[in-house]
């Protein structure tokens, strides 16, 4: 049985052992709107394409799970209204009862590690939402850095996080947080979260080799690289404070909880900074698409 169907290029890219990376869905279905949501995902894979690597977006689609879309795929995608939010606990069911859906970072990580892929891009990942401590709500994306031997190049944890305590989660289950070209986490739409770095390197050589040396010494889980979104893009994280805390107040003010809390937090941010939110996270996701290539293509290198 074929678990999975990589487009064309994607097998022709895996089966001639070029780079690949992997990319996400629901930026696409949960992201944007109708076309702009098109338009950045083509933008995301030309700069994949650009910087070396063969860009292999993934989603459920009719039951199937596709690593690599063809255009056509992606233009039918992004008008696909309904579509479900898939991470490790419902993918399997999406699949078999023949739905569609987009991948989140935990669902991504599972599909590119089932097709050989090492290396994947996002914008930021899921982590331990505020006041966790009553609610429990912690991302599964913390728990799949963990397990599954993807290297997942983000912009940090979404500014919308507890990421003190994300990072505290992160360093319990034995993930590497790496900075990328500085001593300080970012923060999603901003440089600088306010932590130290555990970890920093400095080139997309580094990176590659010890993704590799992690698979020689037998250790289970990937990466966690978090590329500082570009200067001229950012949001300054003491303007974006007291945005984060009415937005997060106006979700509480309407009973917004589980899965439906980050996108309304996204989406009332959007509001509240006129727009300026979605064109940093559209510069990052940019930003992040670069490396990422860059640290297949030494992965590469390392392997052959």
């Amino acid at each position: 049985m074929t678990l999975y169907t990589p487009s064309p290029a994607v097998a022709e890219a895996l089966a001639a052992g070029r780079p690949v990376v992997a990319l996400e869905s629901t930026i696409i279905t949960h992201g944007m709107p109708w076309p702009q949501n098109l338009e950045v995902a083509r933008k995301v894979e030309d700069t994949v394409r650009s910087n070396g690597a063969e860009p292999a977006t993934i989603a459920v689609i009719d039951g199937t799970l596709h690593v690599g879309l063809t255009d056509a795929q992606l233009e039918a995608l992004a008008q696909t209204r309904g579509v479900a939010k898939l991470s490790r606990a419902d993918m399997a069911v999406c699949m078999s009862q023949g739905r569609t859906g987009a991948t989140t970072v935990a669902a991504t990580m599972i599909a590119a590690e089932l097709a050989g892929i090492a290396v994947f891009a996002t914008g930021g990942i899921g982590g331990v939402h505020q006041g966790a401590e009553n609610s429990f709500d912690i991302s599964a994306d913390l728990q799949e850095l963990s397990q599954t031997a993807v290297t997942v190049i983000a912009a940090g944890a979404k500014a919308i996080l507890d990421i003190p305590k994300t990072m505290e989660v992160l360093e319990t289950l034995g993930v590497p947080v790496i900075a990328y070209g500085q001593d300080k986490i970012p923060a999603f739409w901003s440089r600088d979260a306010g932590l130290p770095a555990p970890l920093r390197m400095d080139t997309a050589a580094e990176i590659a080799g010890a993704h590799i040396m992690r698979g020689k010494l037998g250790l289970p889980g990937g990466q966690l690289v978090t590329n500082p979104i570009p200067v001229e893009a950012e949001i300054a994280r003491e303007t974006l404070a007291p945005i984060i805390a009415r937005a997060a107040q106006d979700a509480a003010d309407h009973g917004i909880a589980g899965k439906n809390v980050t996108p309304y937090l996204l989406q009332r941010i959007f509001e509240l900074t006129e727009g300026r939110s979605l064109e940093a996270n559209i510069a990052l996701v940019l930003n992040n698409a670069r490396l990422a290539a860059e640290i297949a293509q030494e992965m590469c290198k390392i392997t052959k």
